[in-house]
């Protein structure tokens, strides 16, 4: 062993079409660029903060644990961006950040809401936590297969299959939310919390359709732009004054959008469906 760790590959090592055995690349760069790794190590800061959140939890400091939450949701989101930003994109970048949501939305939501108020509801709380973290990564794996399906129409690529594991994650925590409006955990309303969080659970491996916001693109128009940042300014300084409330209605939002999202998919179905079948008076048809 010349080395005490493996050498980094970003993708992974490429198939020797000779033989068919992995081989090493053809060229091989003797030294990765930064901006390579700098994306990796924002998912592992986002993992960082998702891991915290849980002992935060234990210490039953609610508010510092939602905080870290969103804080790996922001890096979750920045991660990305960064790396088709610096054109820094891999296979290895791509499995660390499924990996990562896997883990901050997936497993410390589900210890958070329990050890807030899903343990009042014993063995059943605990299934619920369960079956959510479950619905999450397989909701993961499946957005991972059906990233590389080609077969797949270009206007679906605009929706997520199920509602995605950050959205899951800012809606299944609204019991913590309503915590801190003067919602008291107890039995009853463990039970409830149960059942909503199996609910959610269902919806993230569900075939739901949800606009994912991809065909706004990168450009905004000229009149857009002062409304645009005024709406930013006025969530985030209504997020850090009015805390709980904005999350609430912010959860609560999202699952009222979840409707509009199907009528929007039925109508563009029903528009492609039109595009290509073709027209009985048409020669051929």
């Amino acid at each position: 062993m010349d080395d005490a760790f493996p050498p980094f590959e970003p993708d992974g090592p490429e198939r020797d079409p000779d033989n068919g055995d992995d081989a090493a690349r053809k060229r091989r760069l003797r030294e990765i660029p930064l901006r390579f790794v700098v994306p990796n190590i924002i998912t592992v800061l986002a993992i960082c903060a998702g891991l915290s959140a849980v002992r935060m939890a234990f210490e039953e400091r609610f508010d510092v644990a939602i905080g870290l939450v969103l804080l790996a949701a922001v890096l979750d989101g920045l991660d990305g961006r960064m790396a088709r930003l610096v054109k820094g994109t891999s296979r290895f970048g791509a499995e660390m950040d499924s990996l990562a949501d896997a883990v901050n939305f997936g497993v410390v939501p589900a210890l958070v809401l329990y050890i807030f108020v899903l343990d009042e509801a014993a063995q059943f709380g605990w299934i619920a936590a369960l079956l959510y973290v479950i619905a999450c990564t397989l909701r993961l794996a499946r957005f991972n297969v059906m990233a590389g399906d080609s077969n797949r129409p270009r206007w679906q690529q605009a929706y997520f299959v199920g509602i995605p594991a950050p959205g899951g994650a800012l809606v299944v925590l609204l019991p913590v939310y309503l915590g801190f409006l003067g919602f008291s955990p107890g039995w009853f309303t463990a039970s409830v919390v149960s059942v909503f969080t199996i609910v959610i659970g269902f919806l993230m491996v569900s075939n739901l359709p949800v606009w994912s916001g991809k065909t706004l693109g990168a450009r905004v128009p000229r009149t857009a732009v002062m409304p645009l940042i005024l709406t930013v300014v006025l969530y985030v300084a209504a997020l850090a004054n009015f805390t709980w409330s904005t999350l609430t209605l912010s959860a609560i939002a999202y699952l009222c959008f979840l409707p509009f999202s199907v009528r929007l998919w039925r109508r563009q179905a029903r528009a492609h469906a039109a595009r290509t079948t073709p027209s009985p008076d048409a020669p051929g048809a």
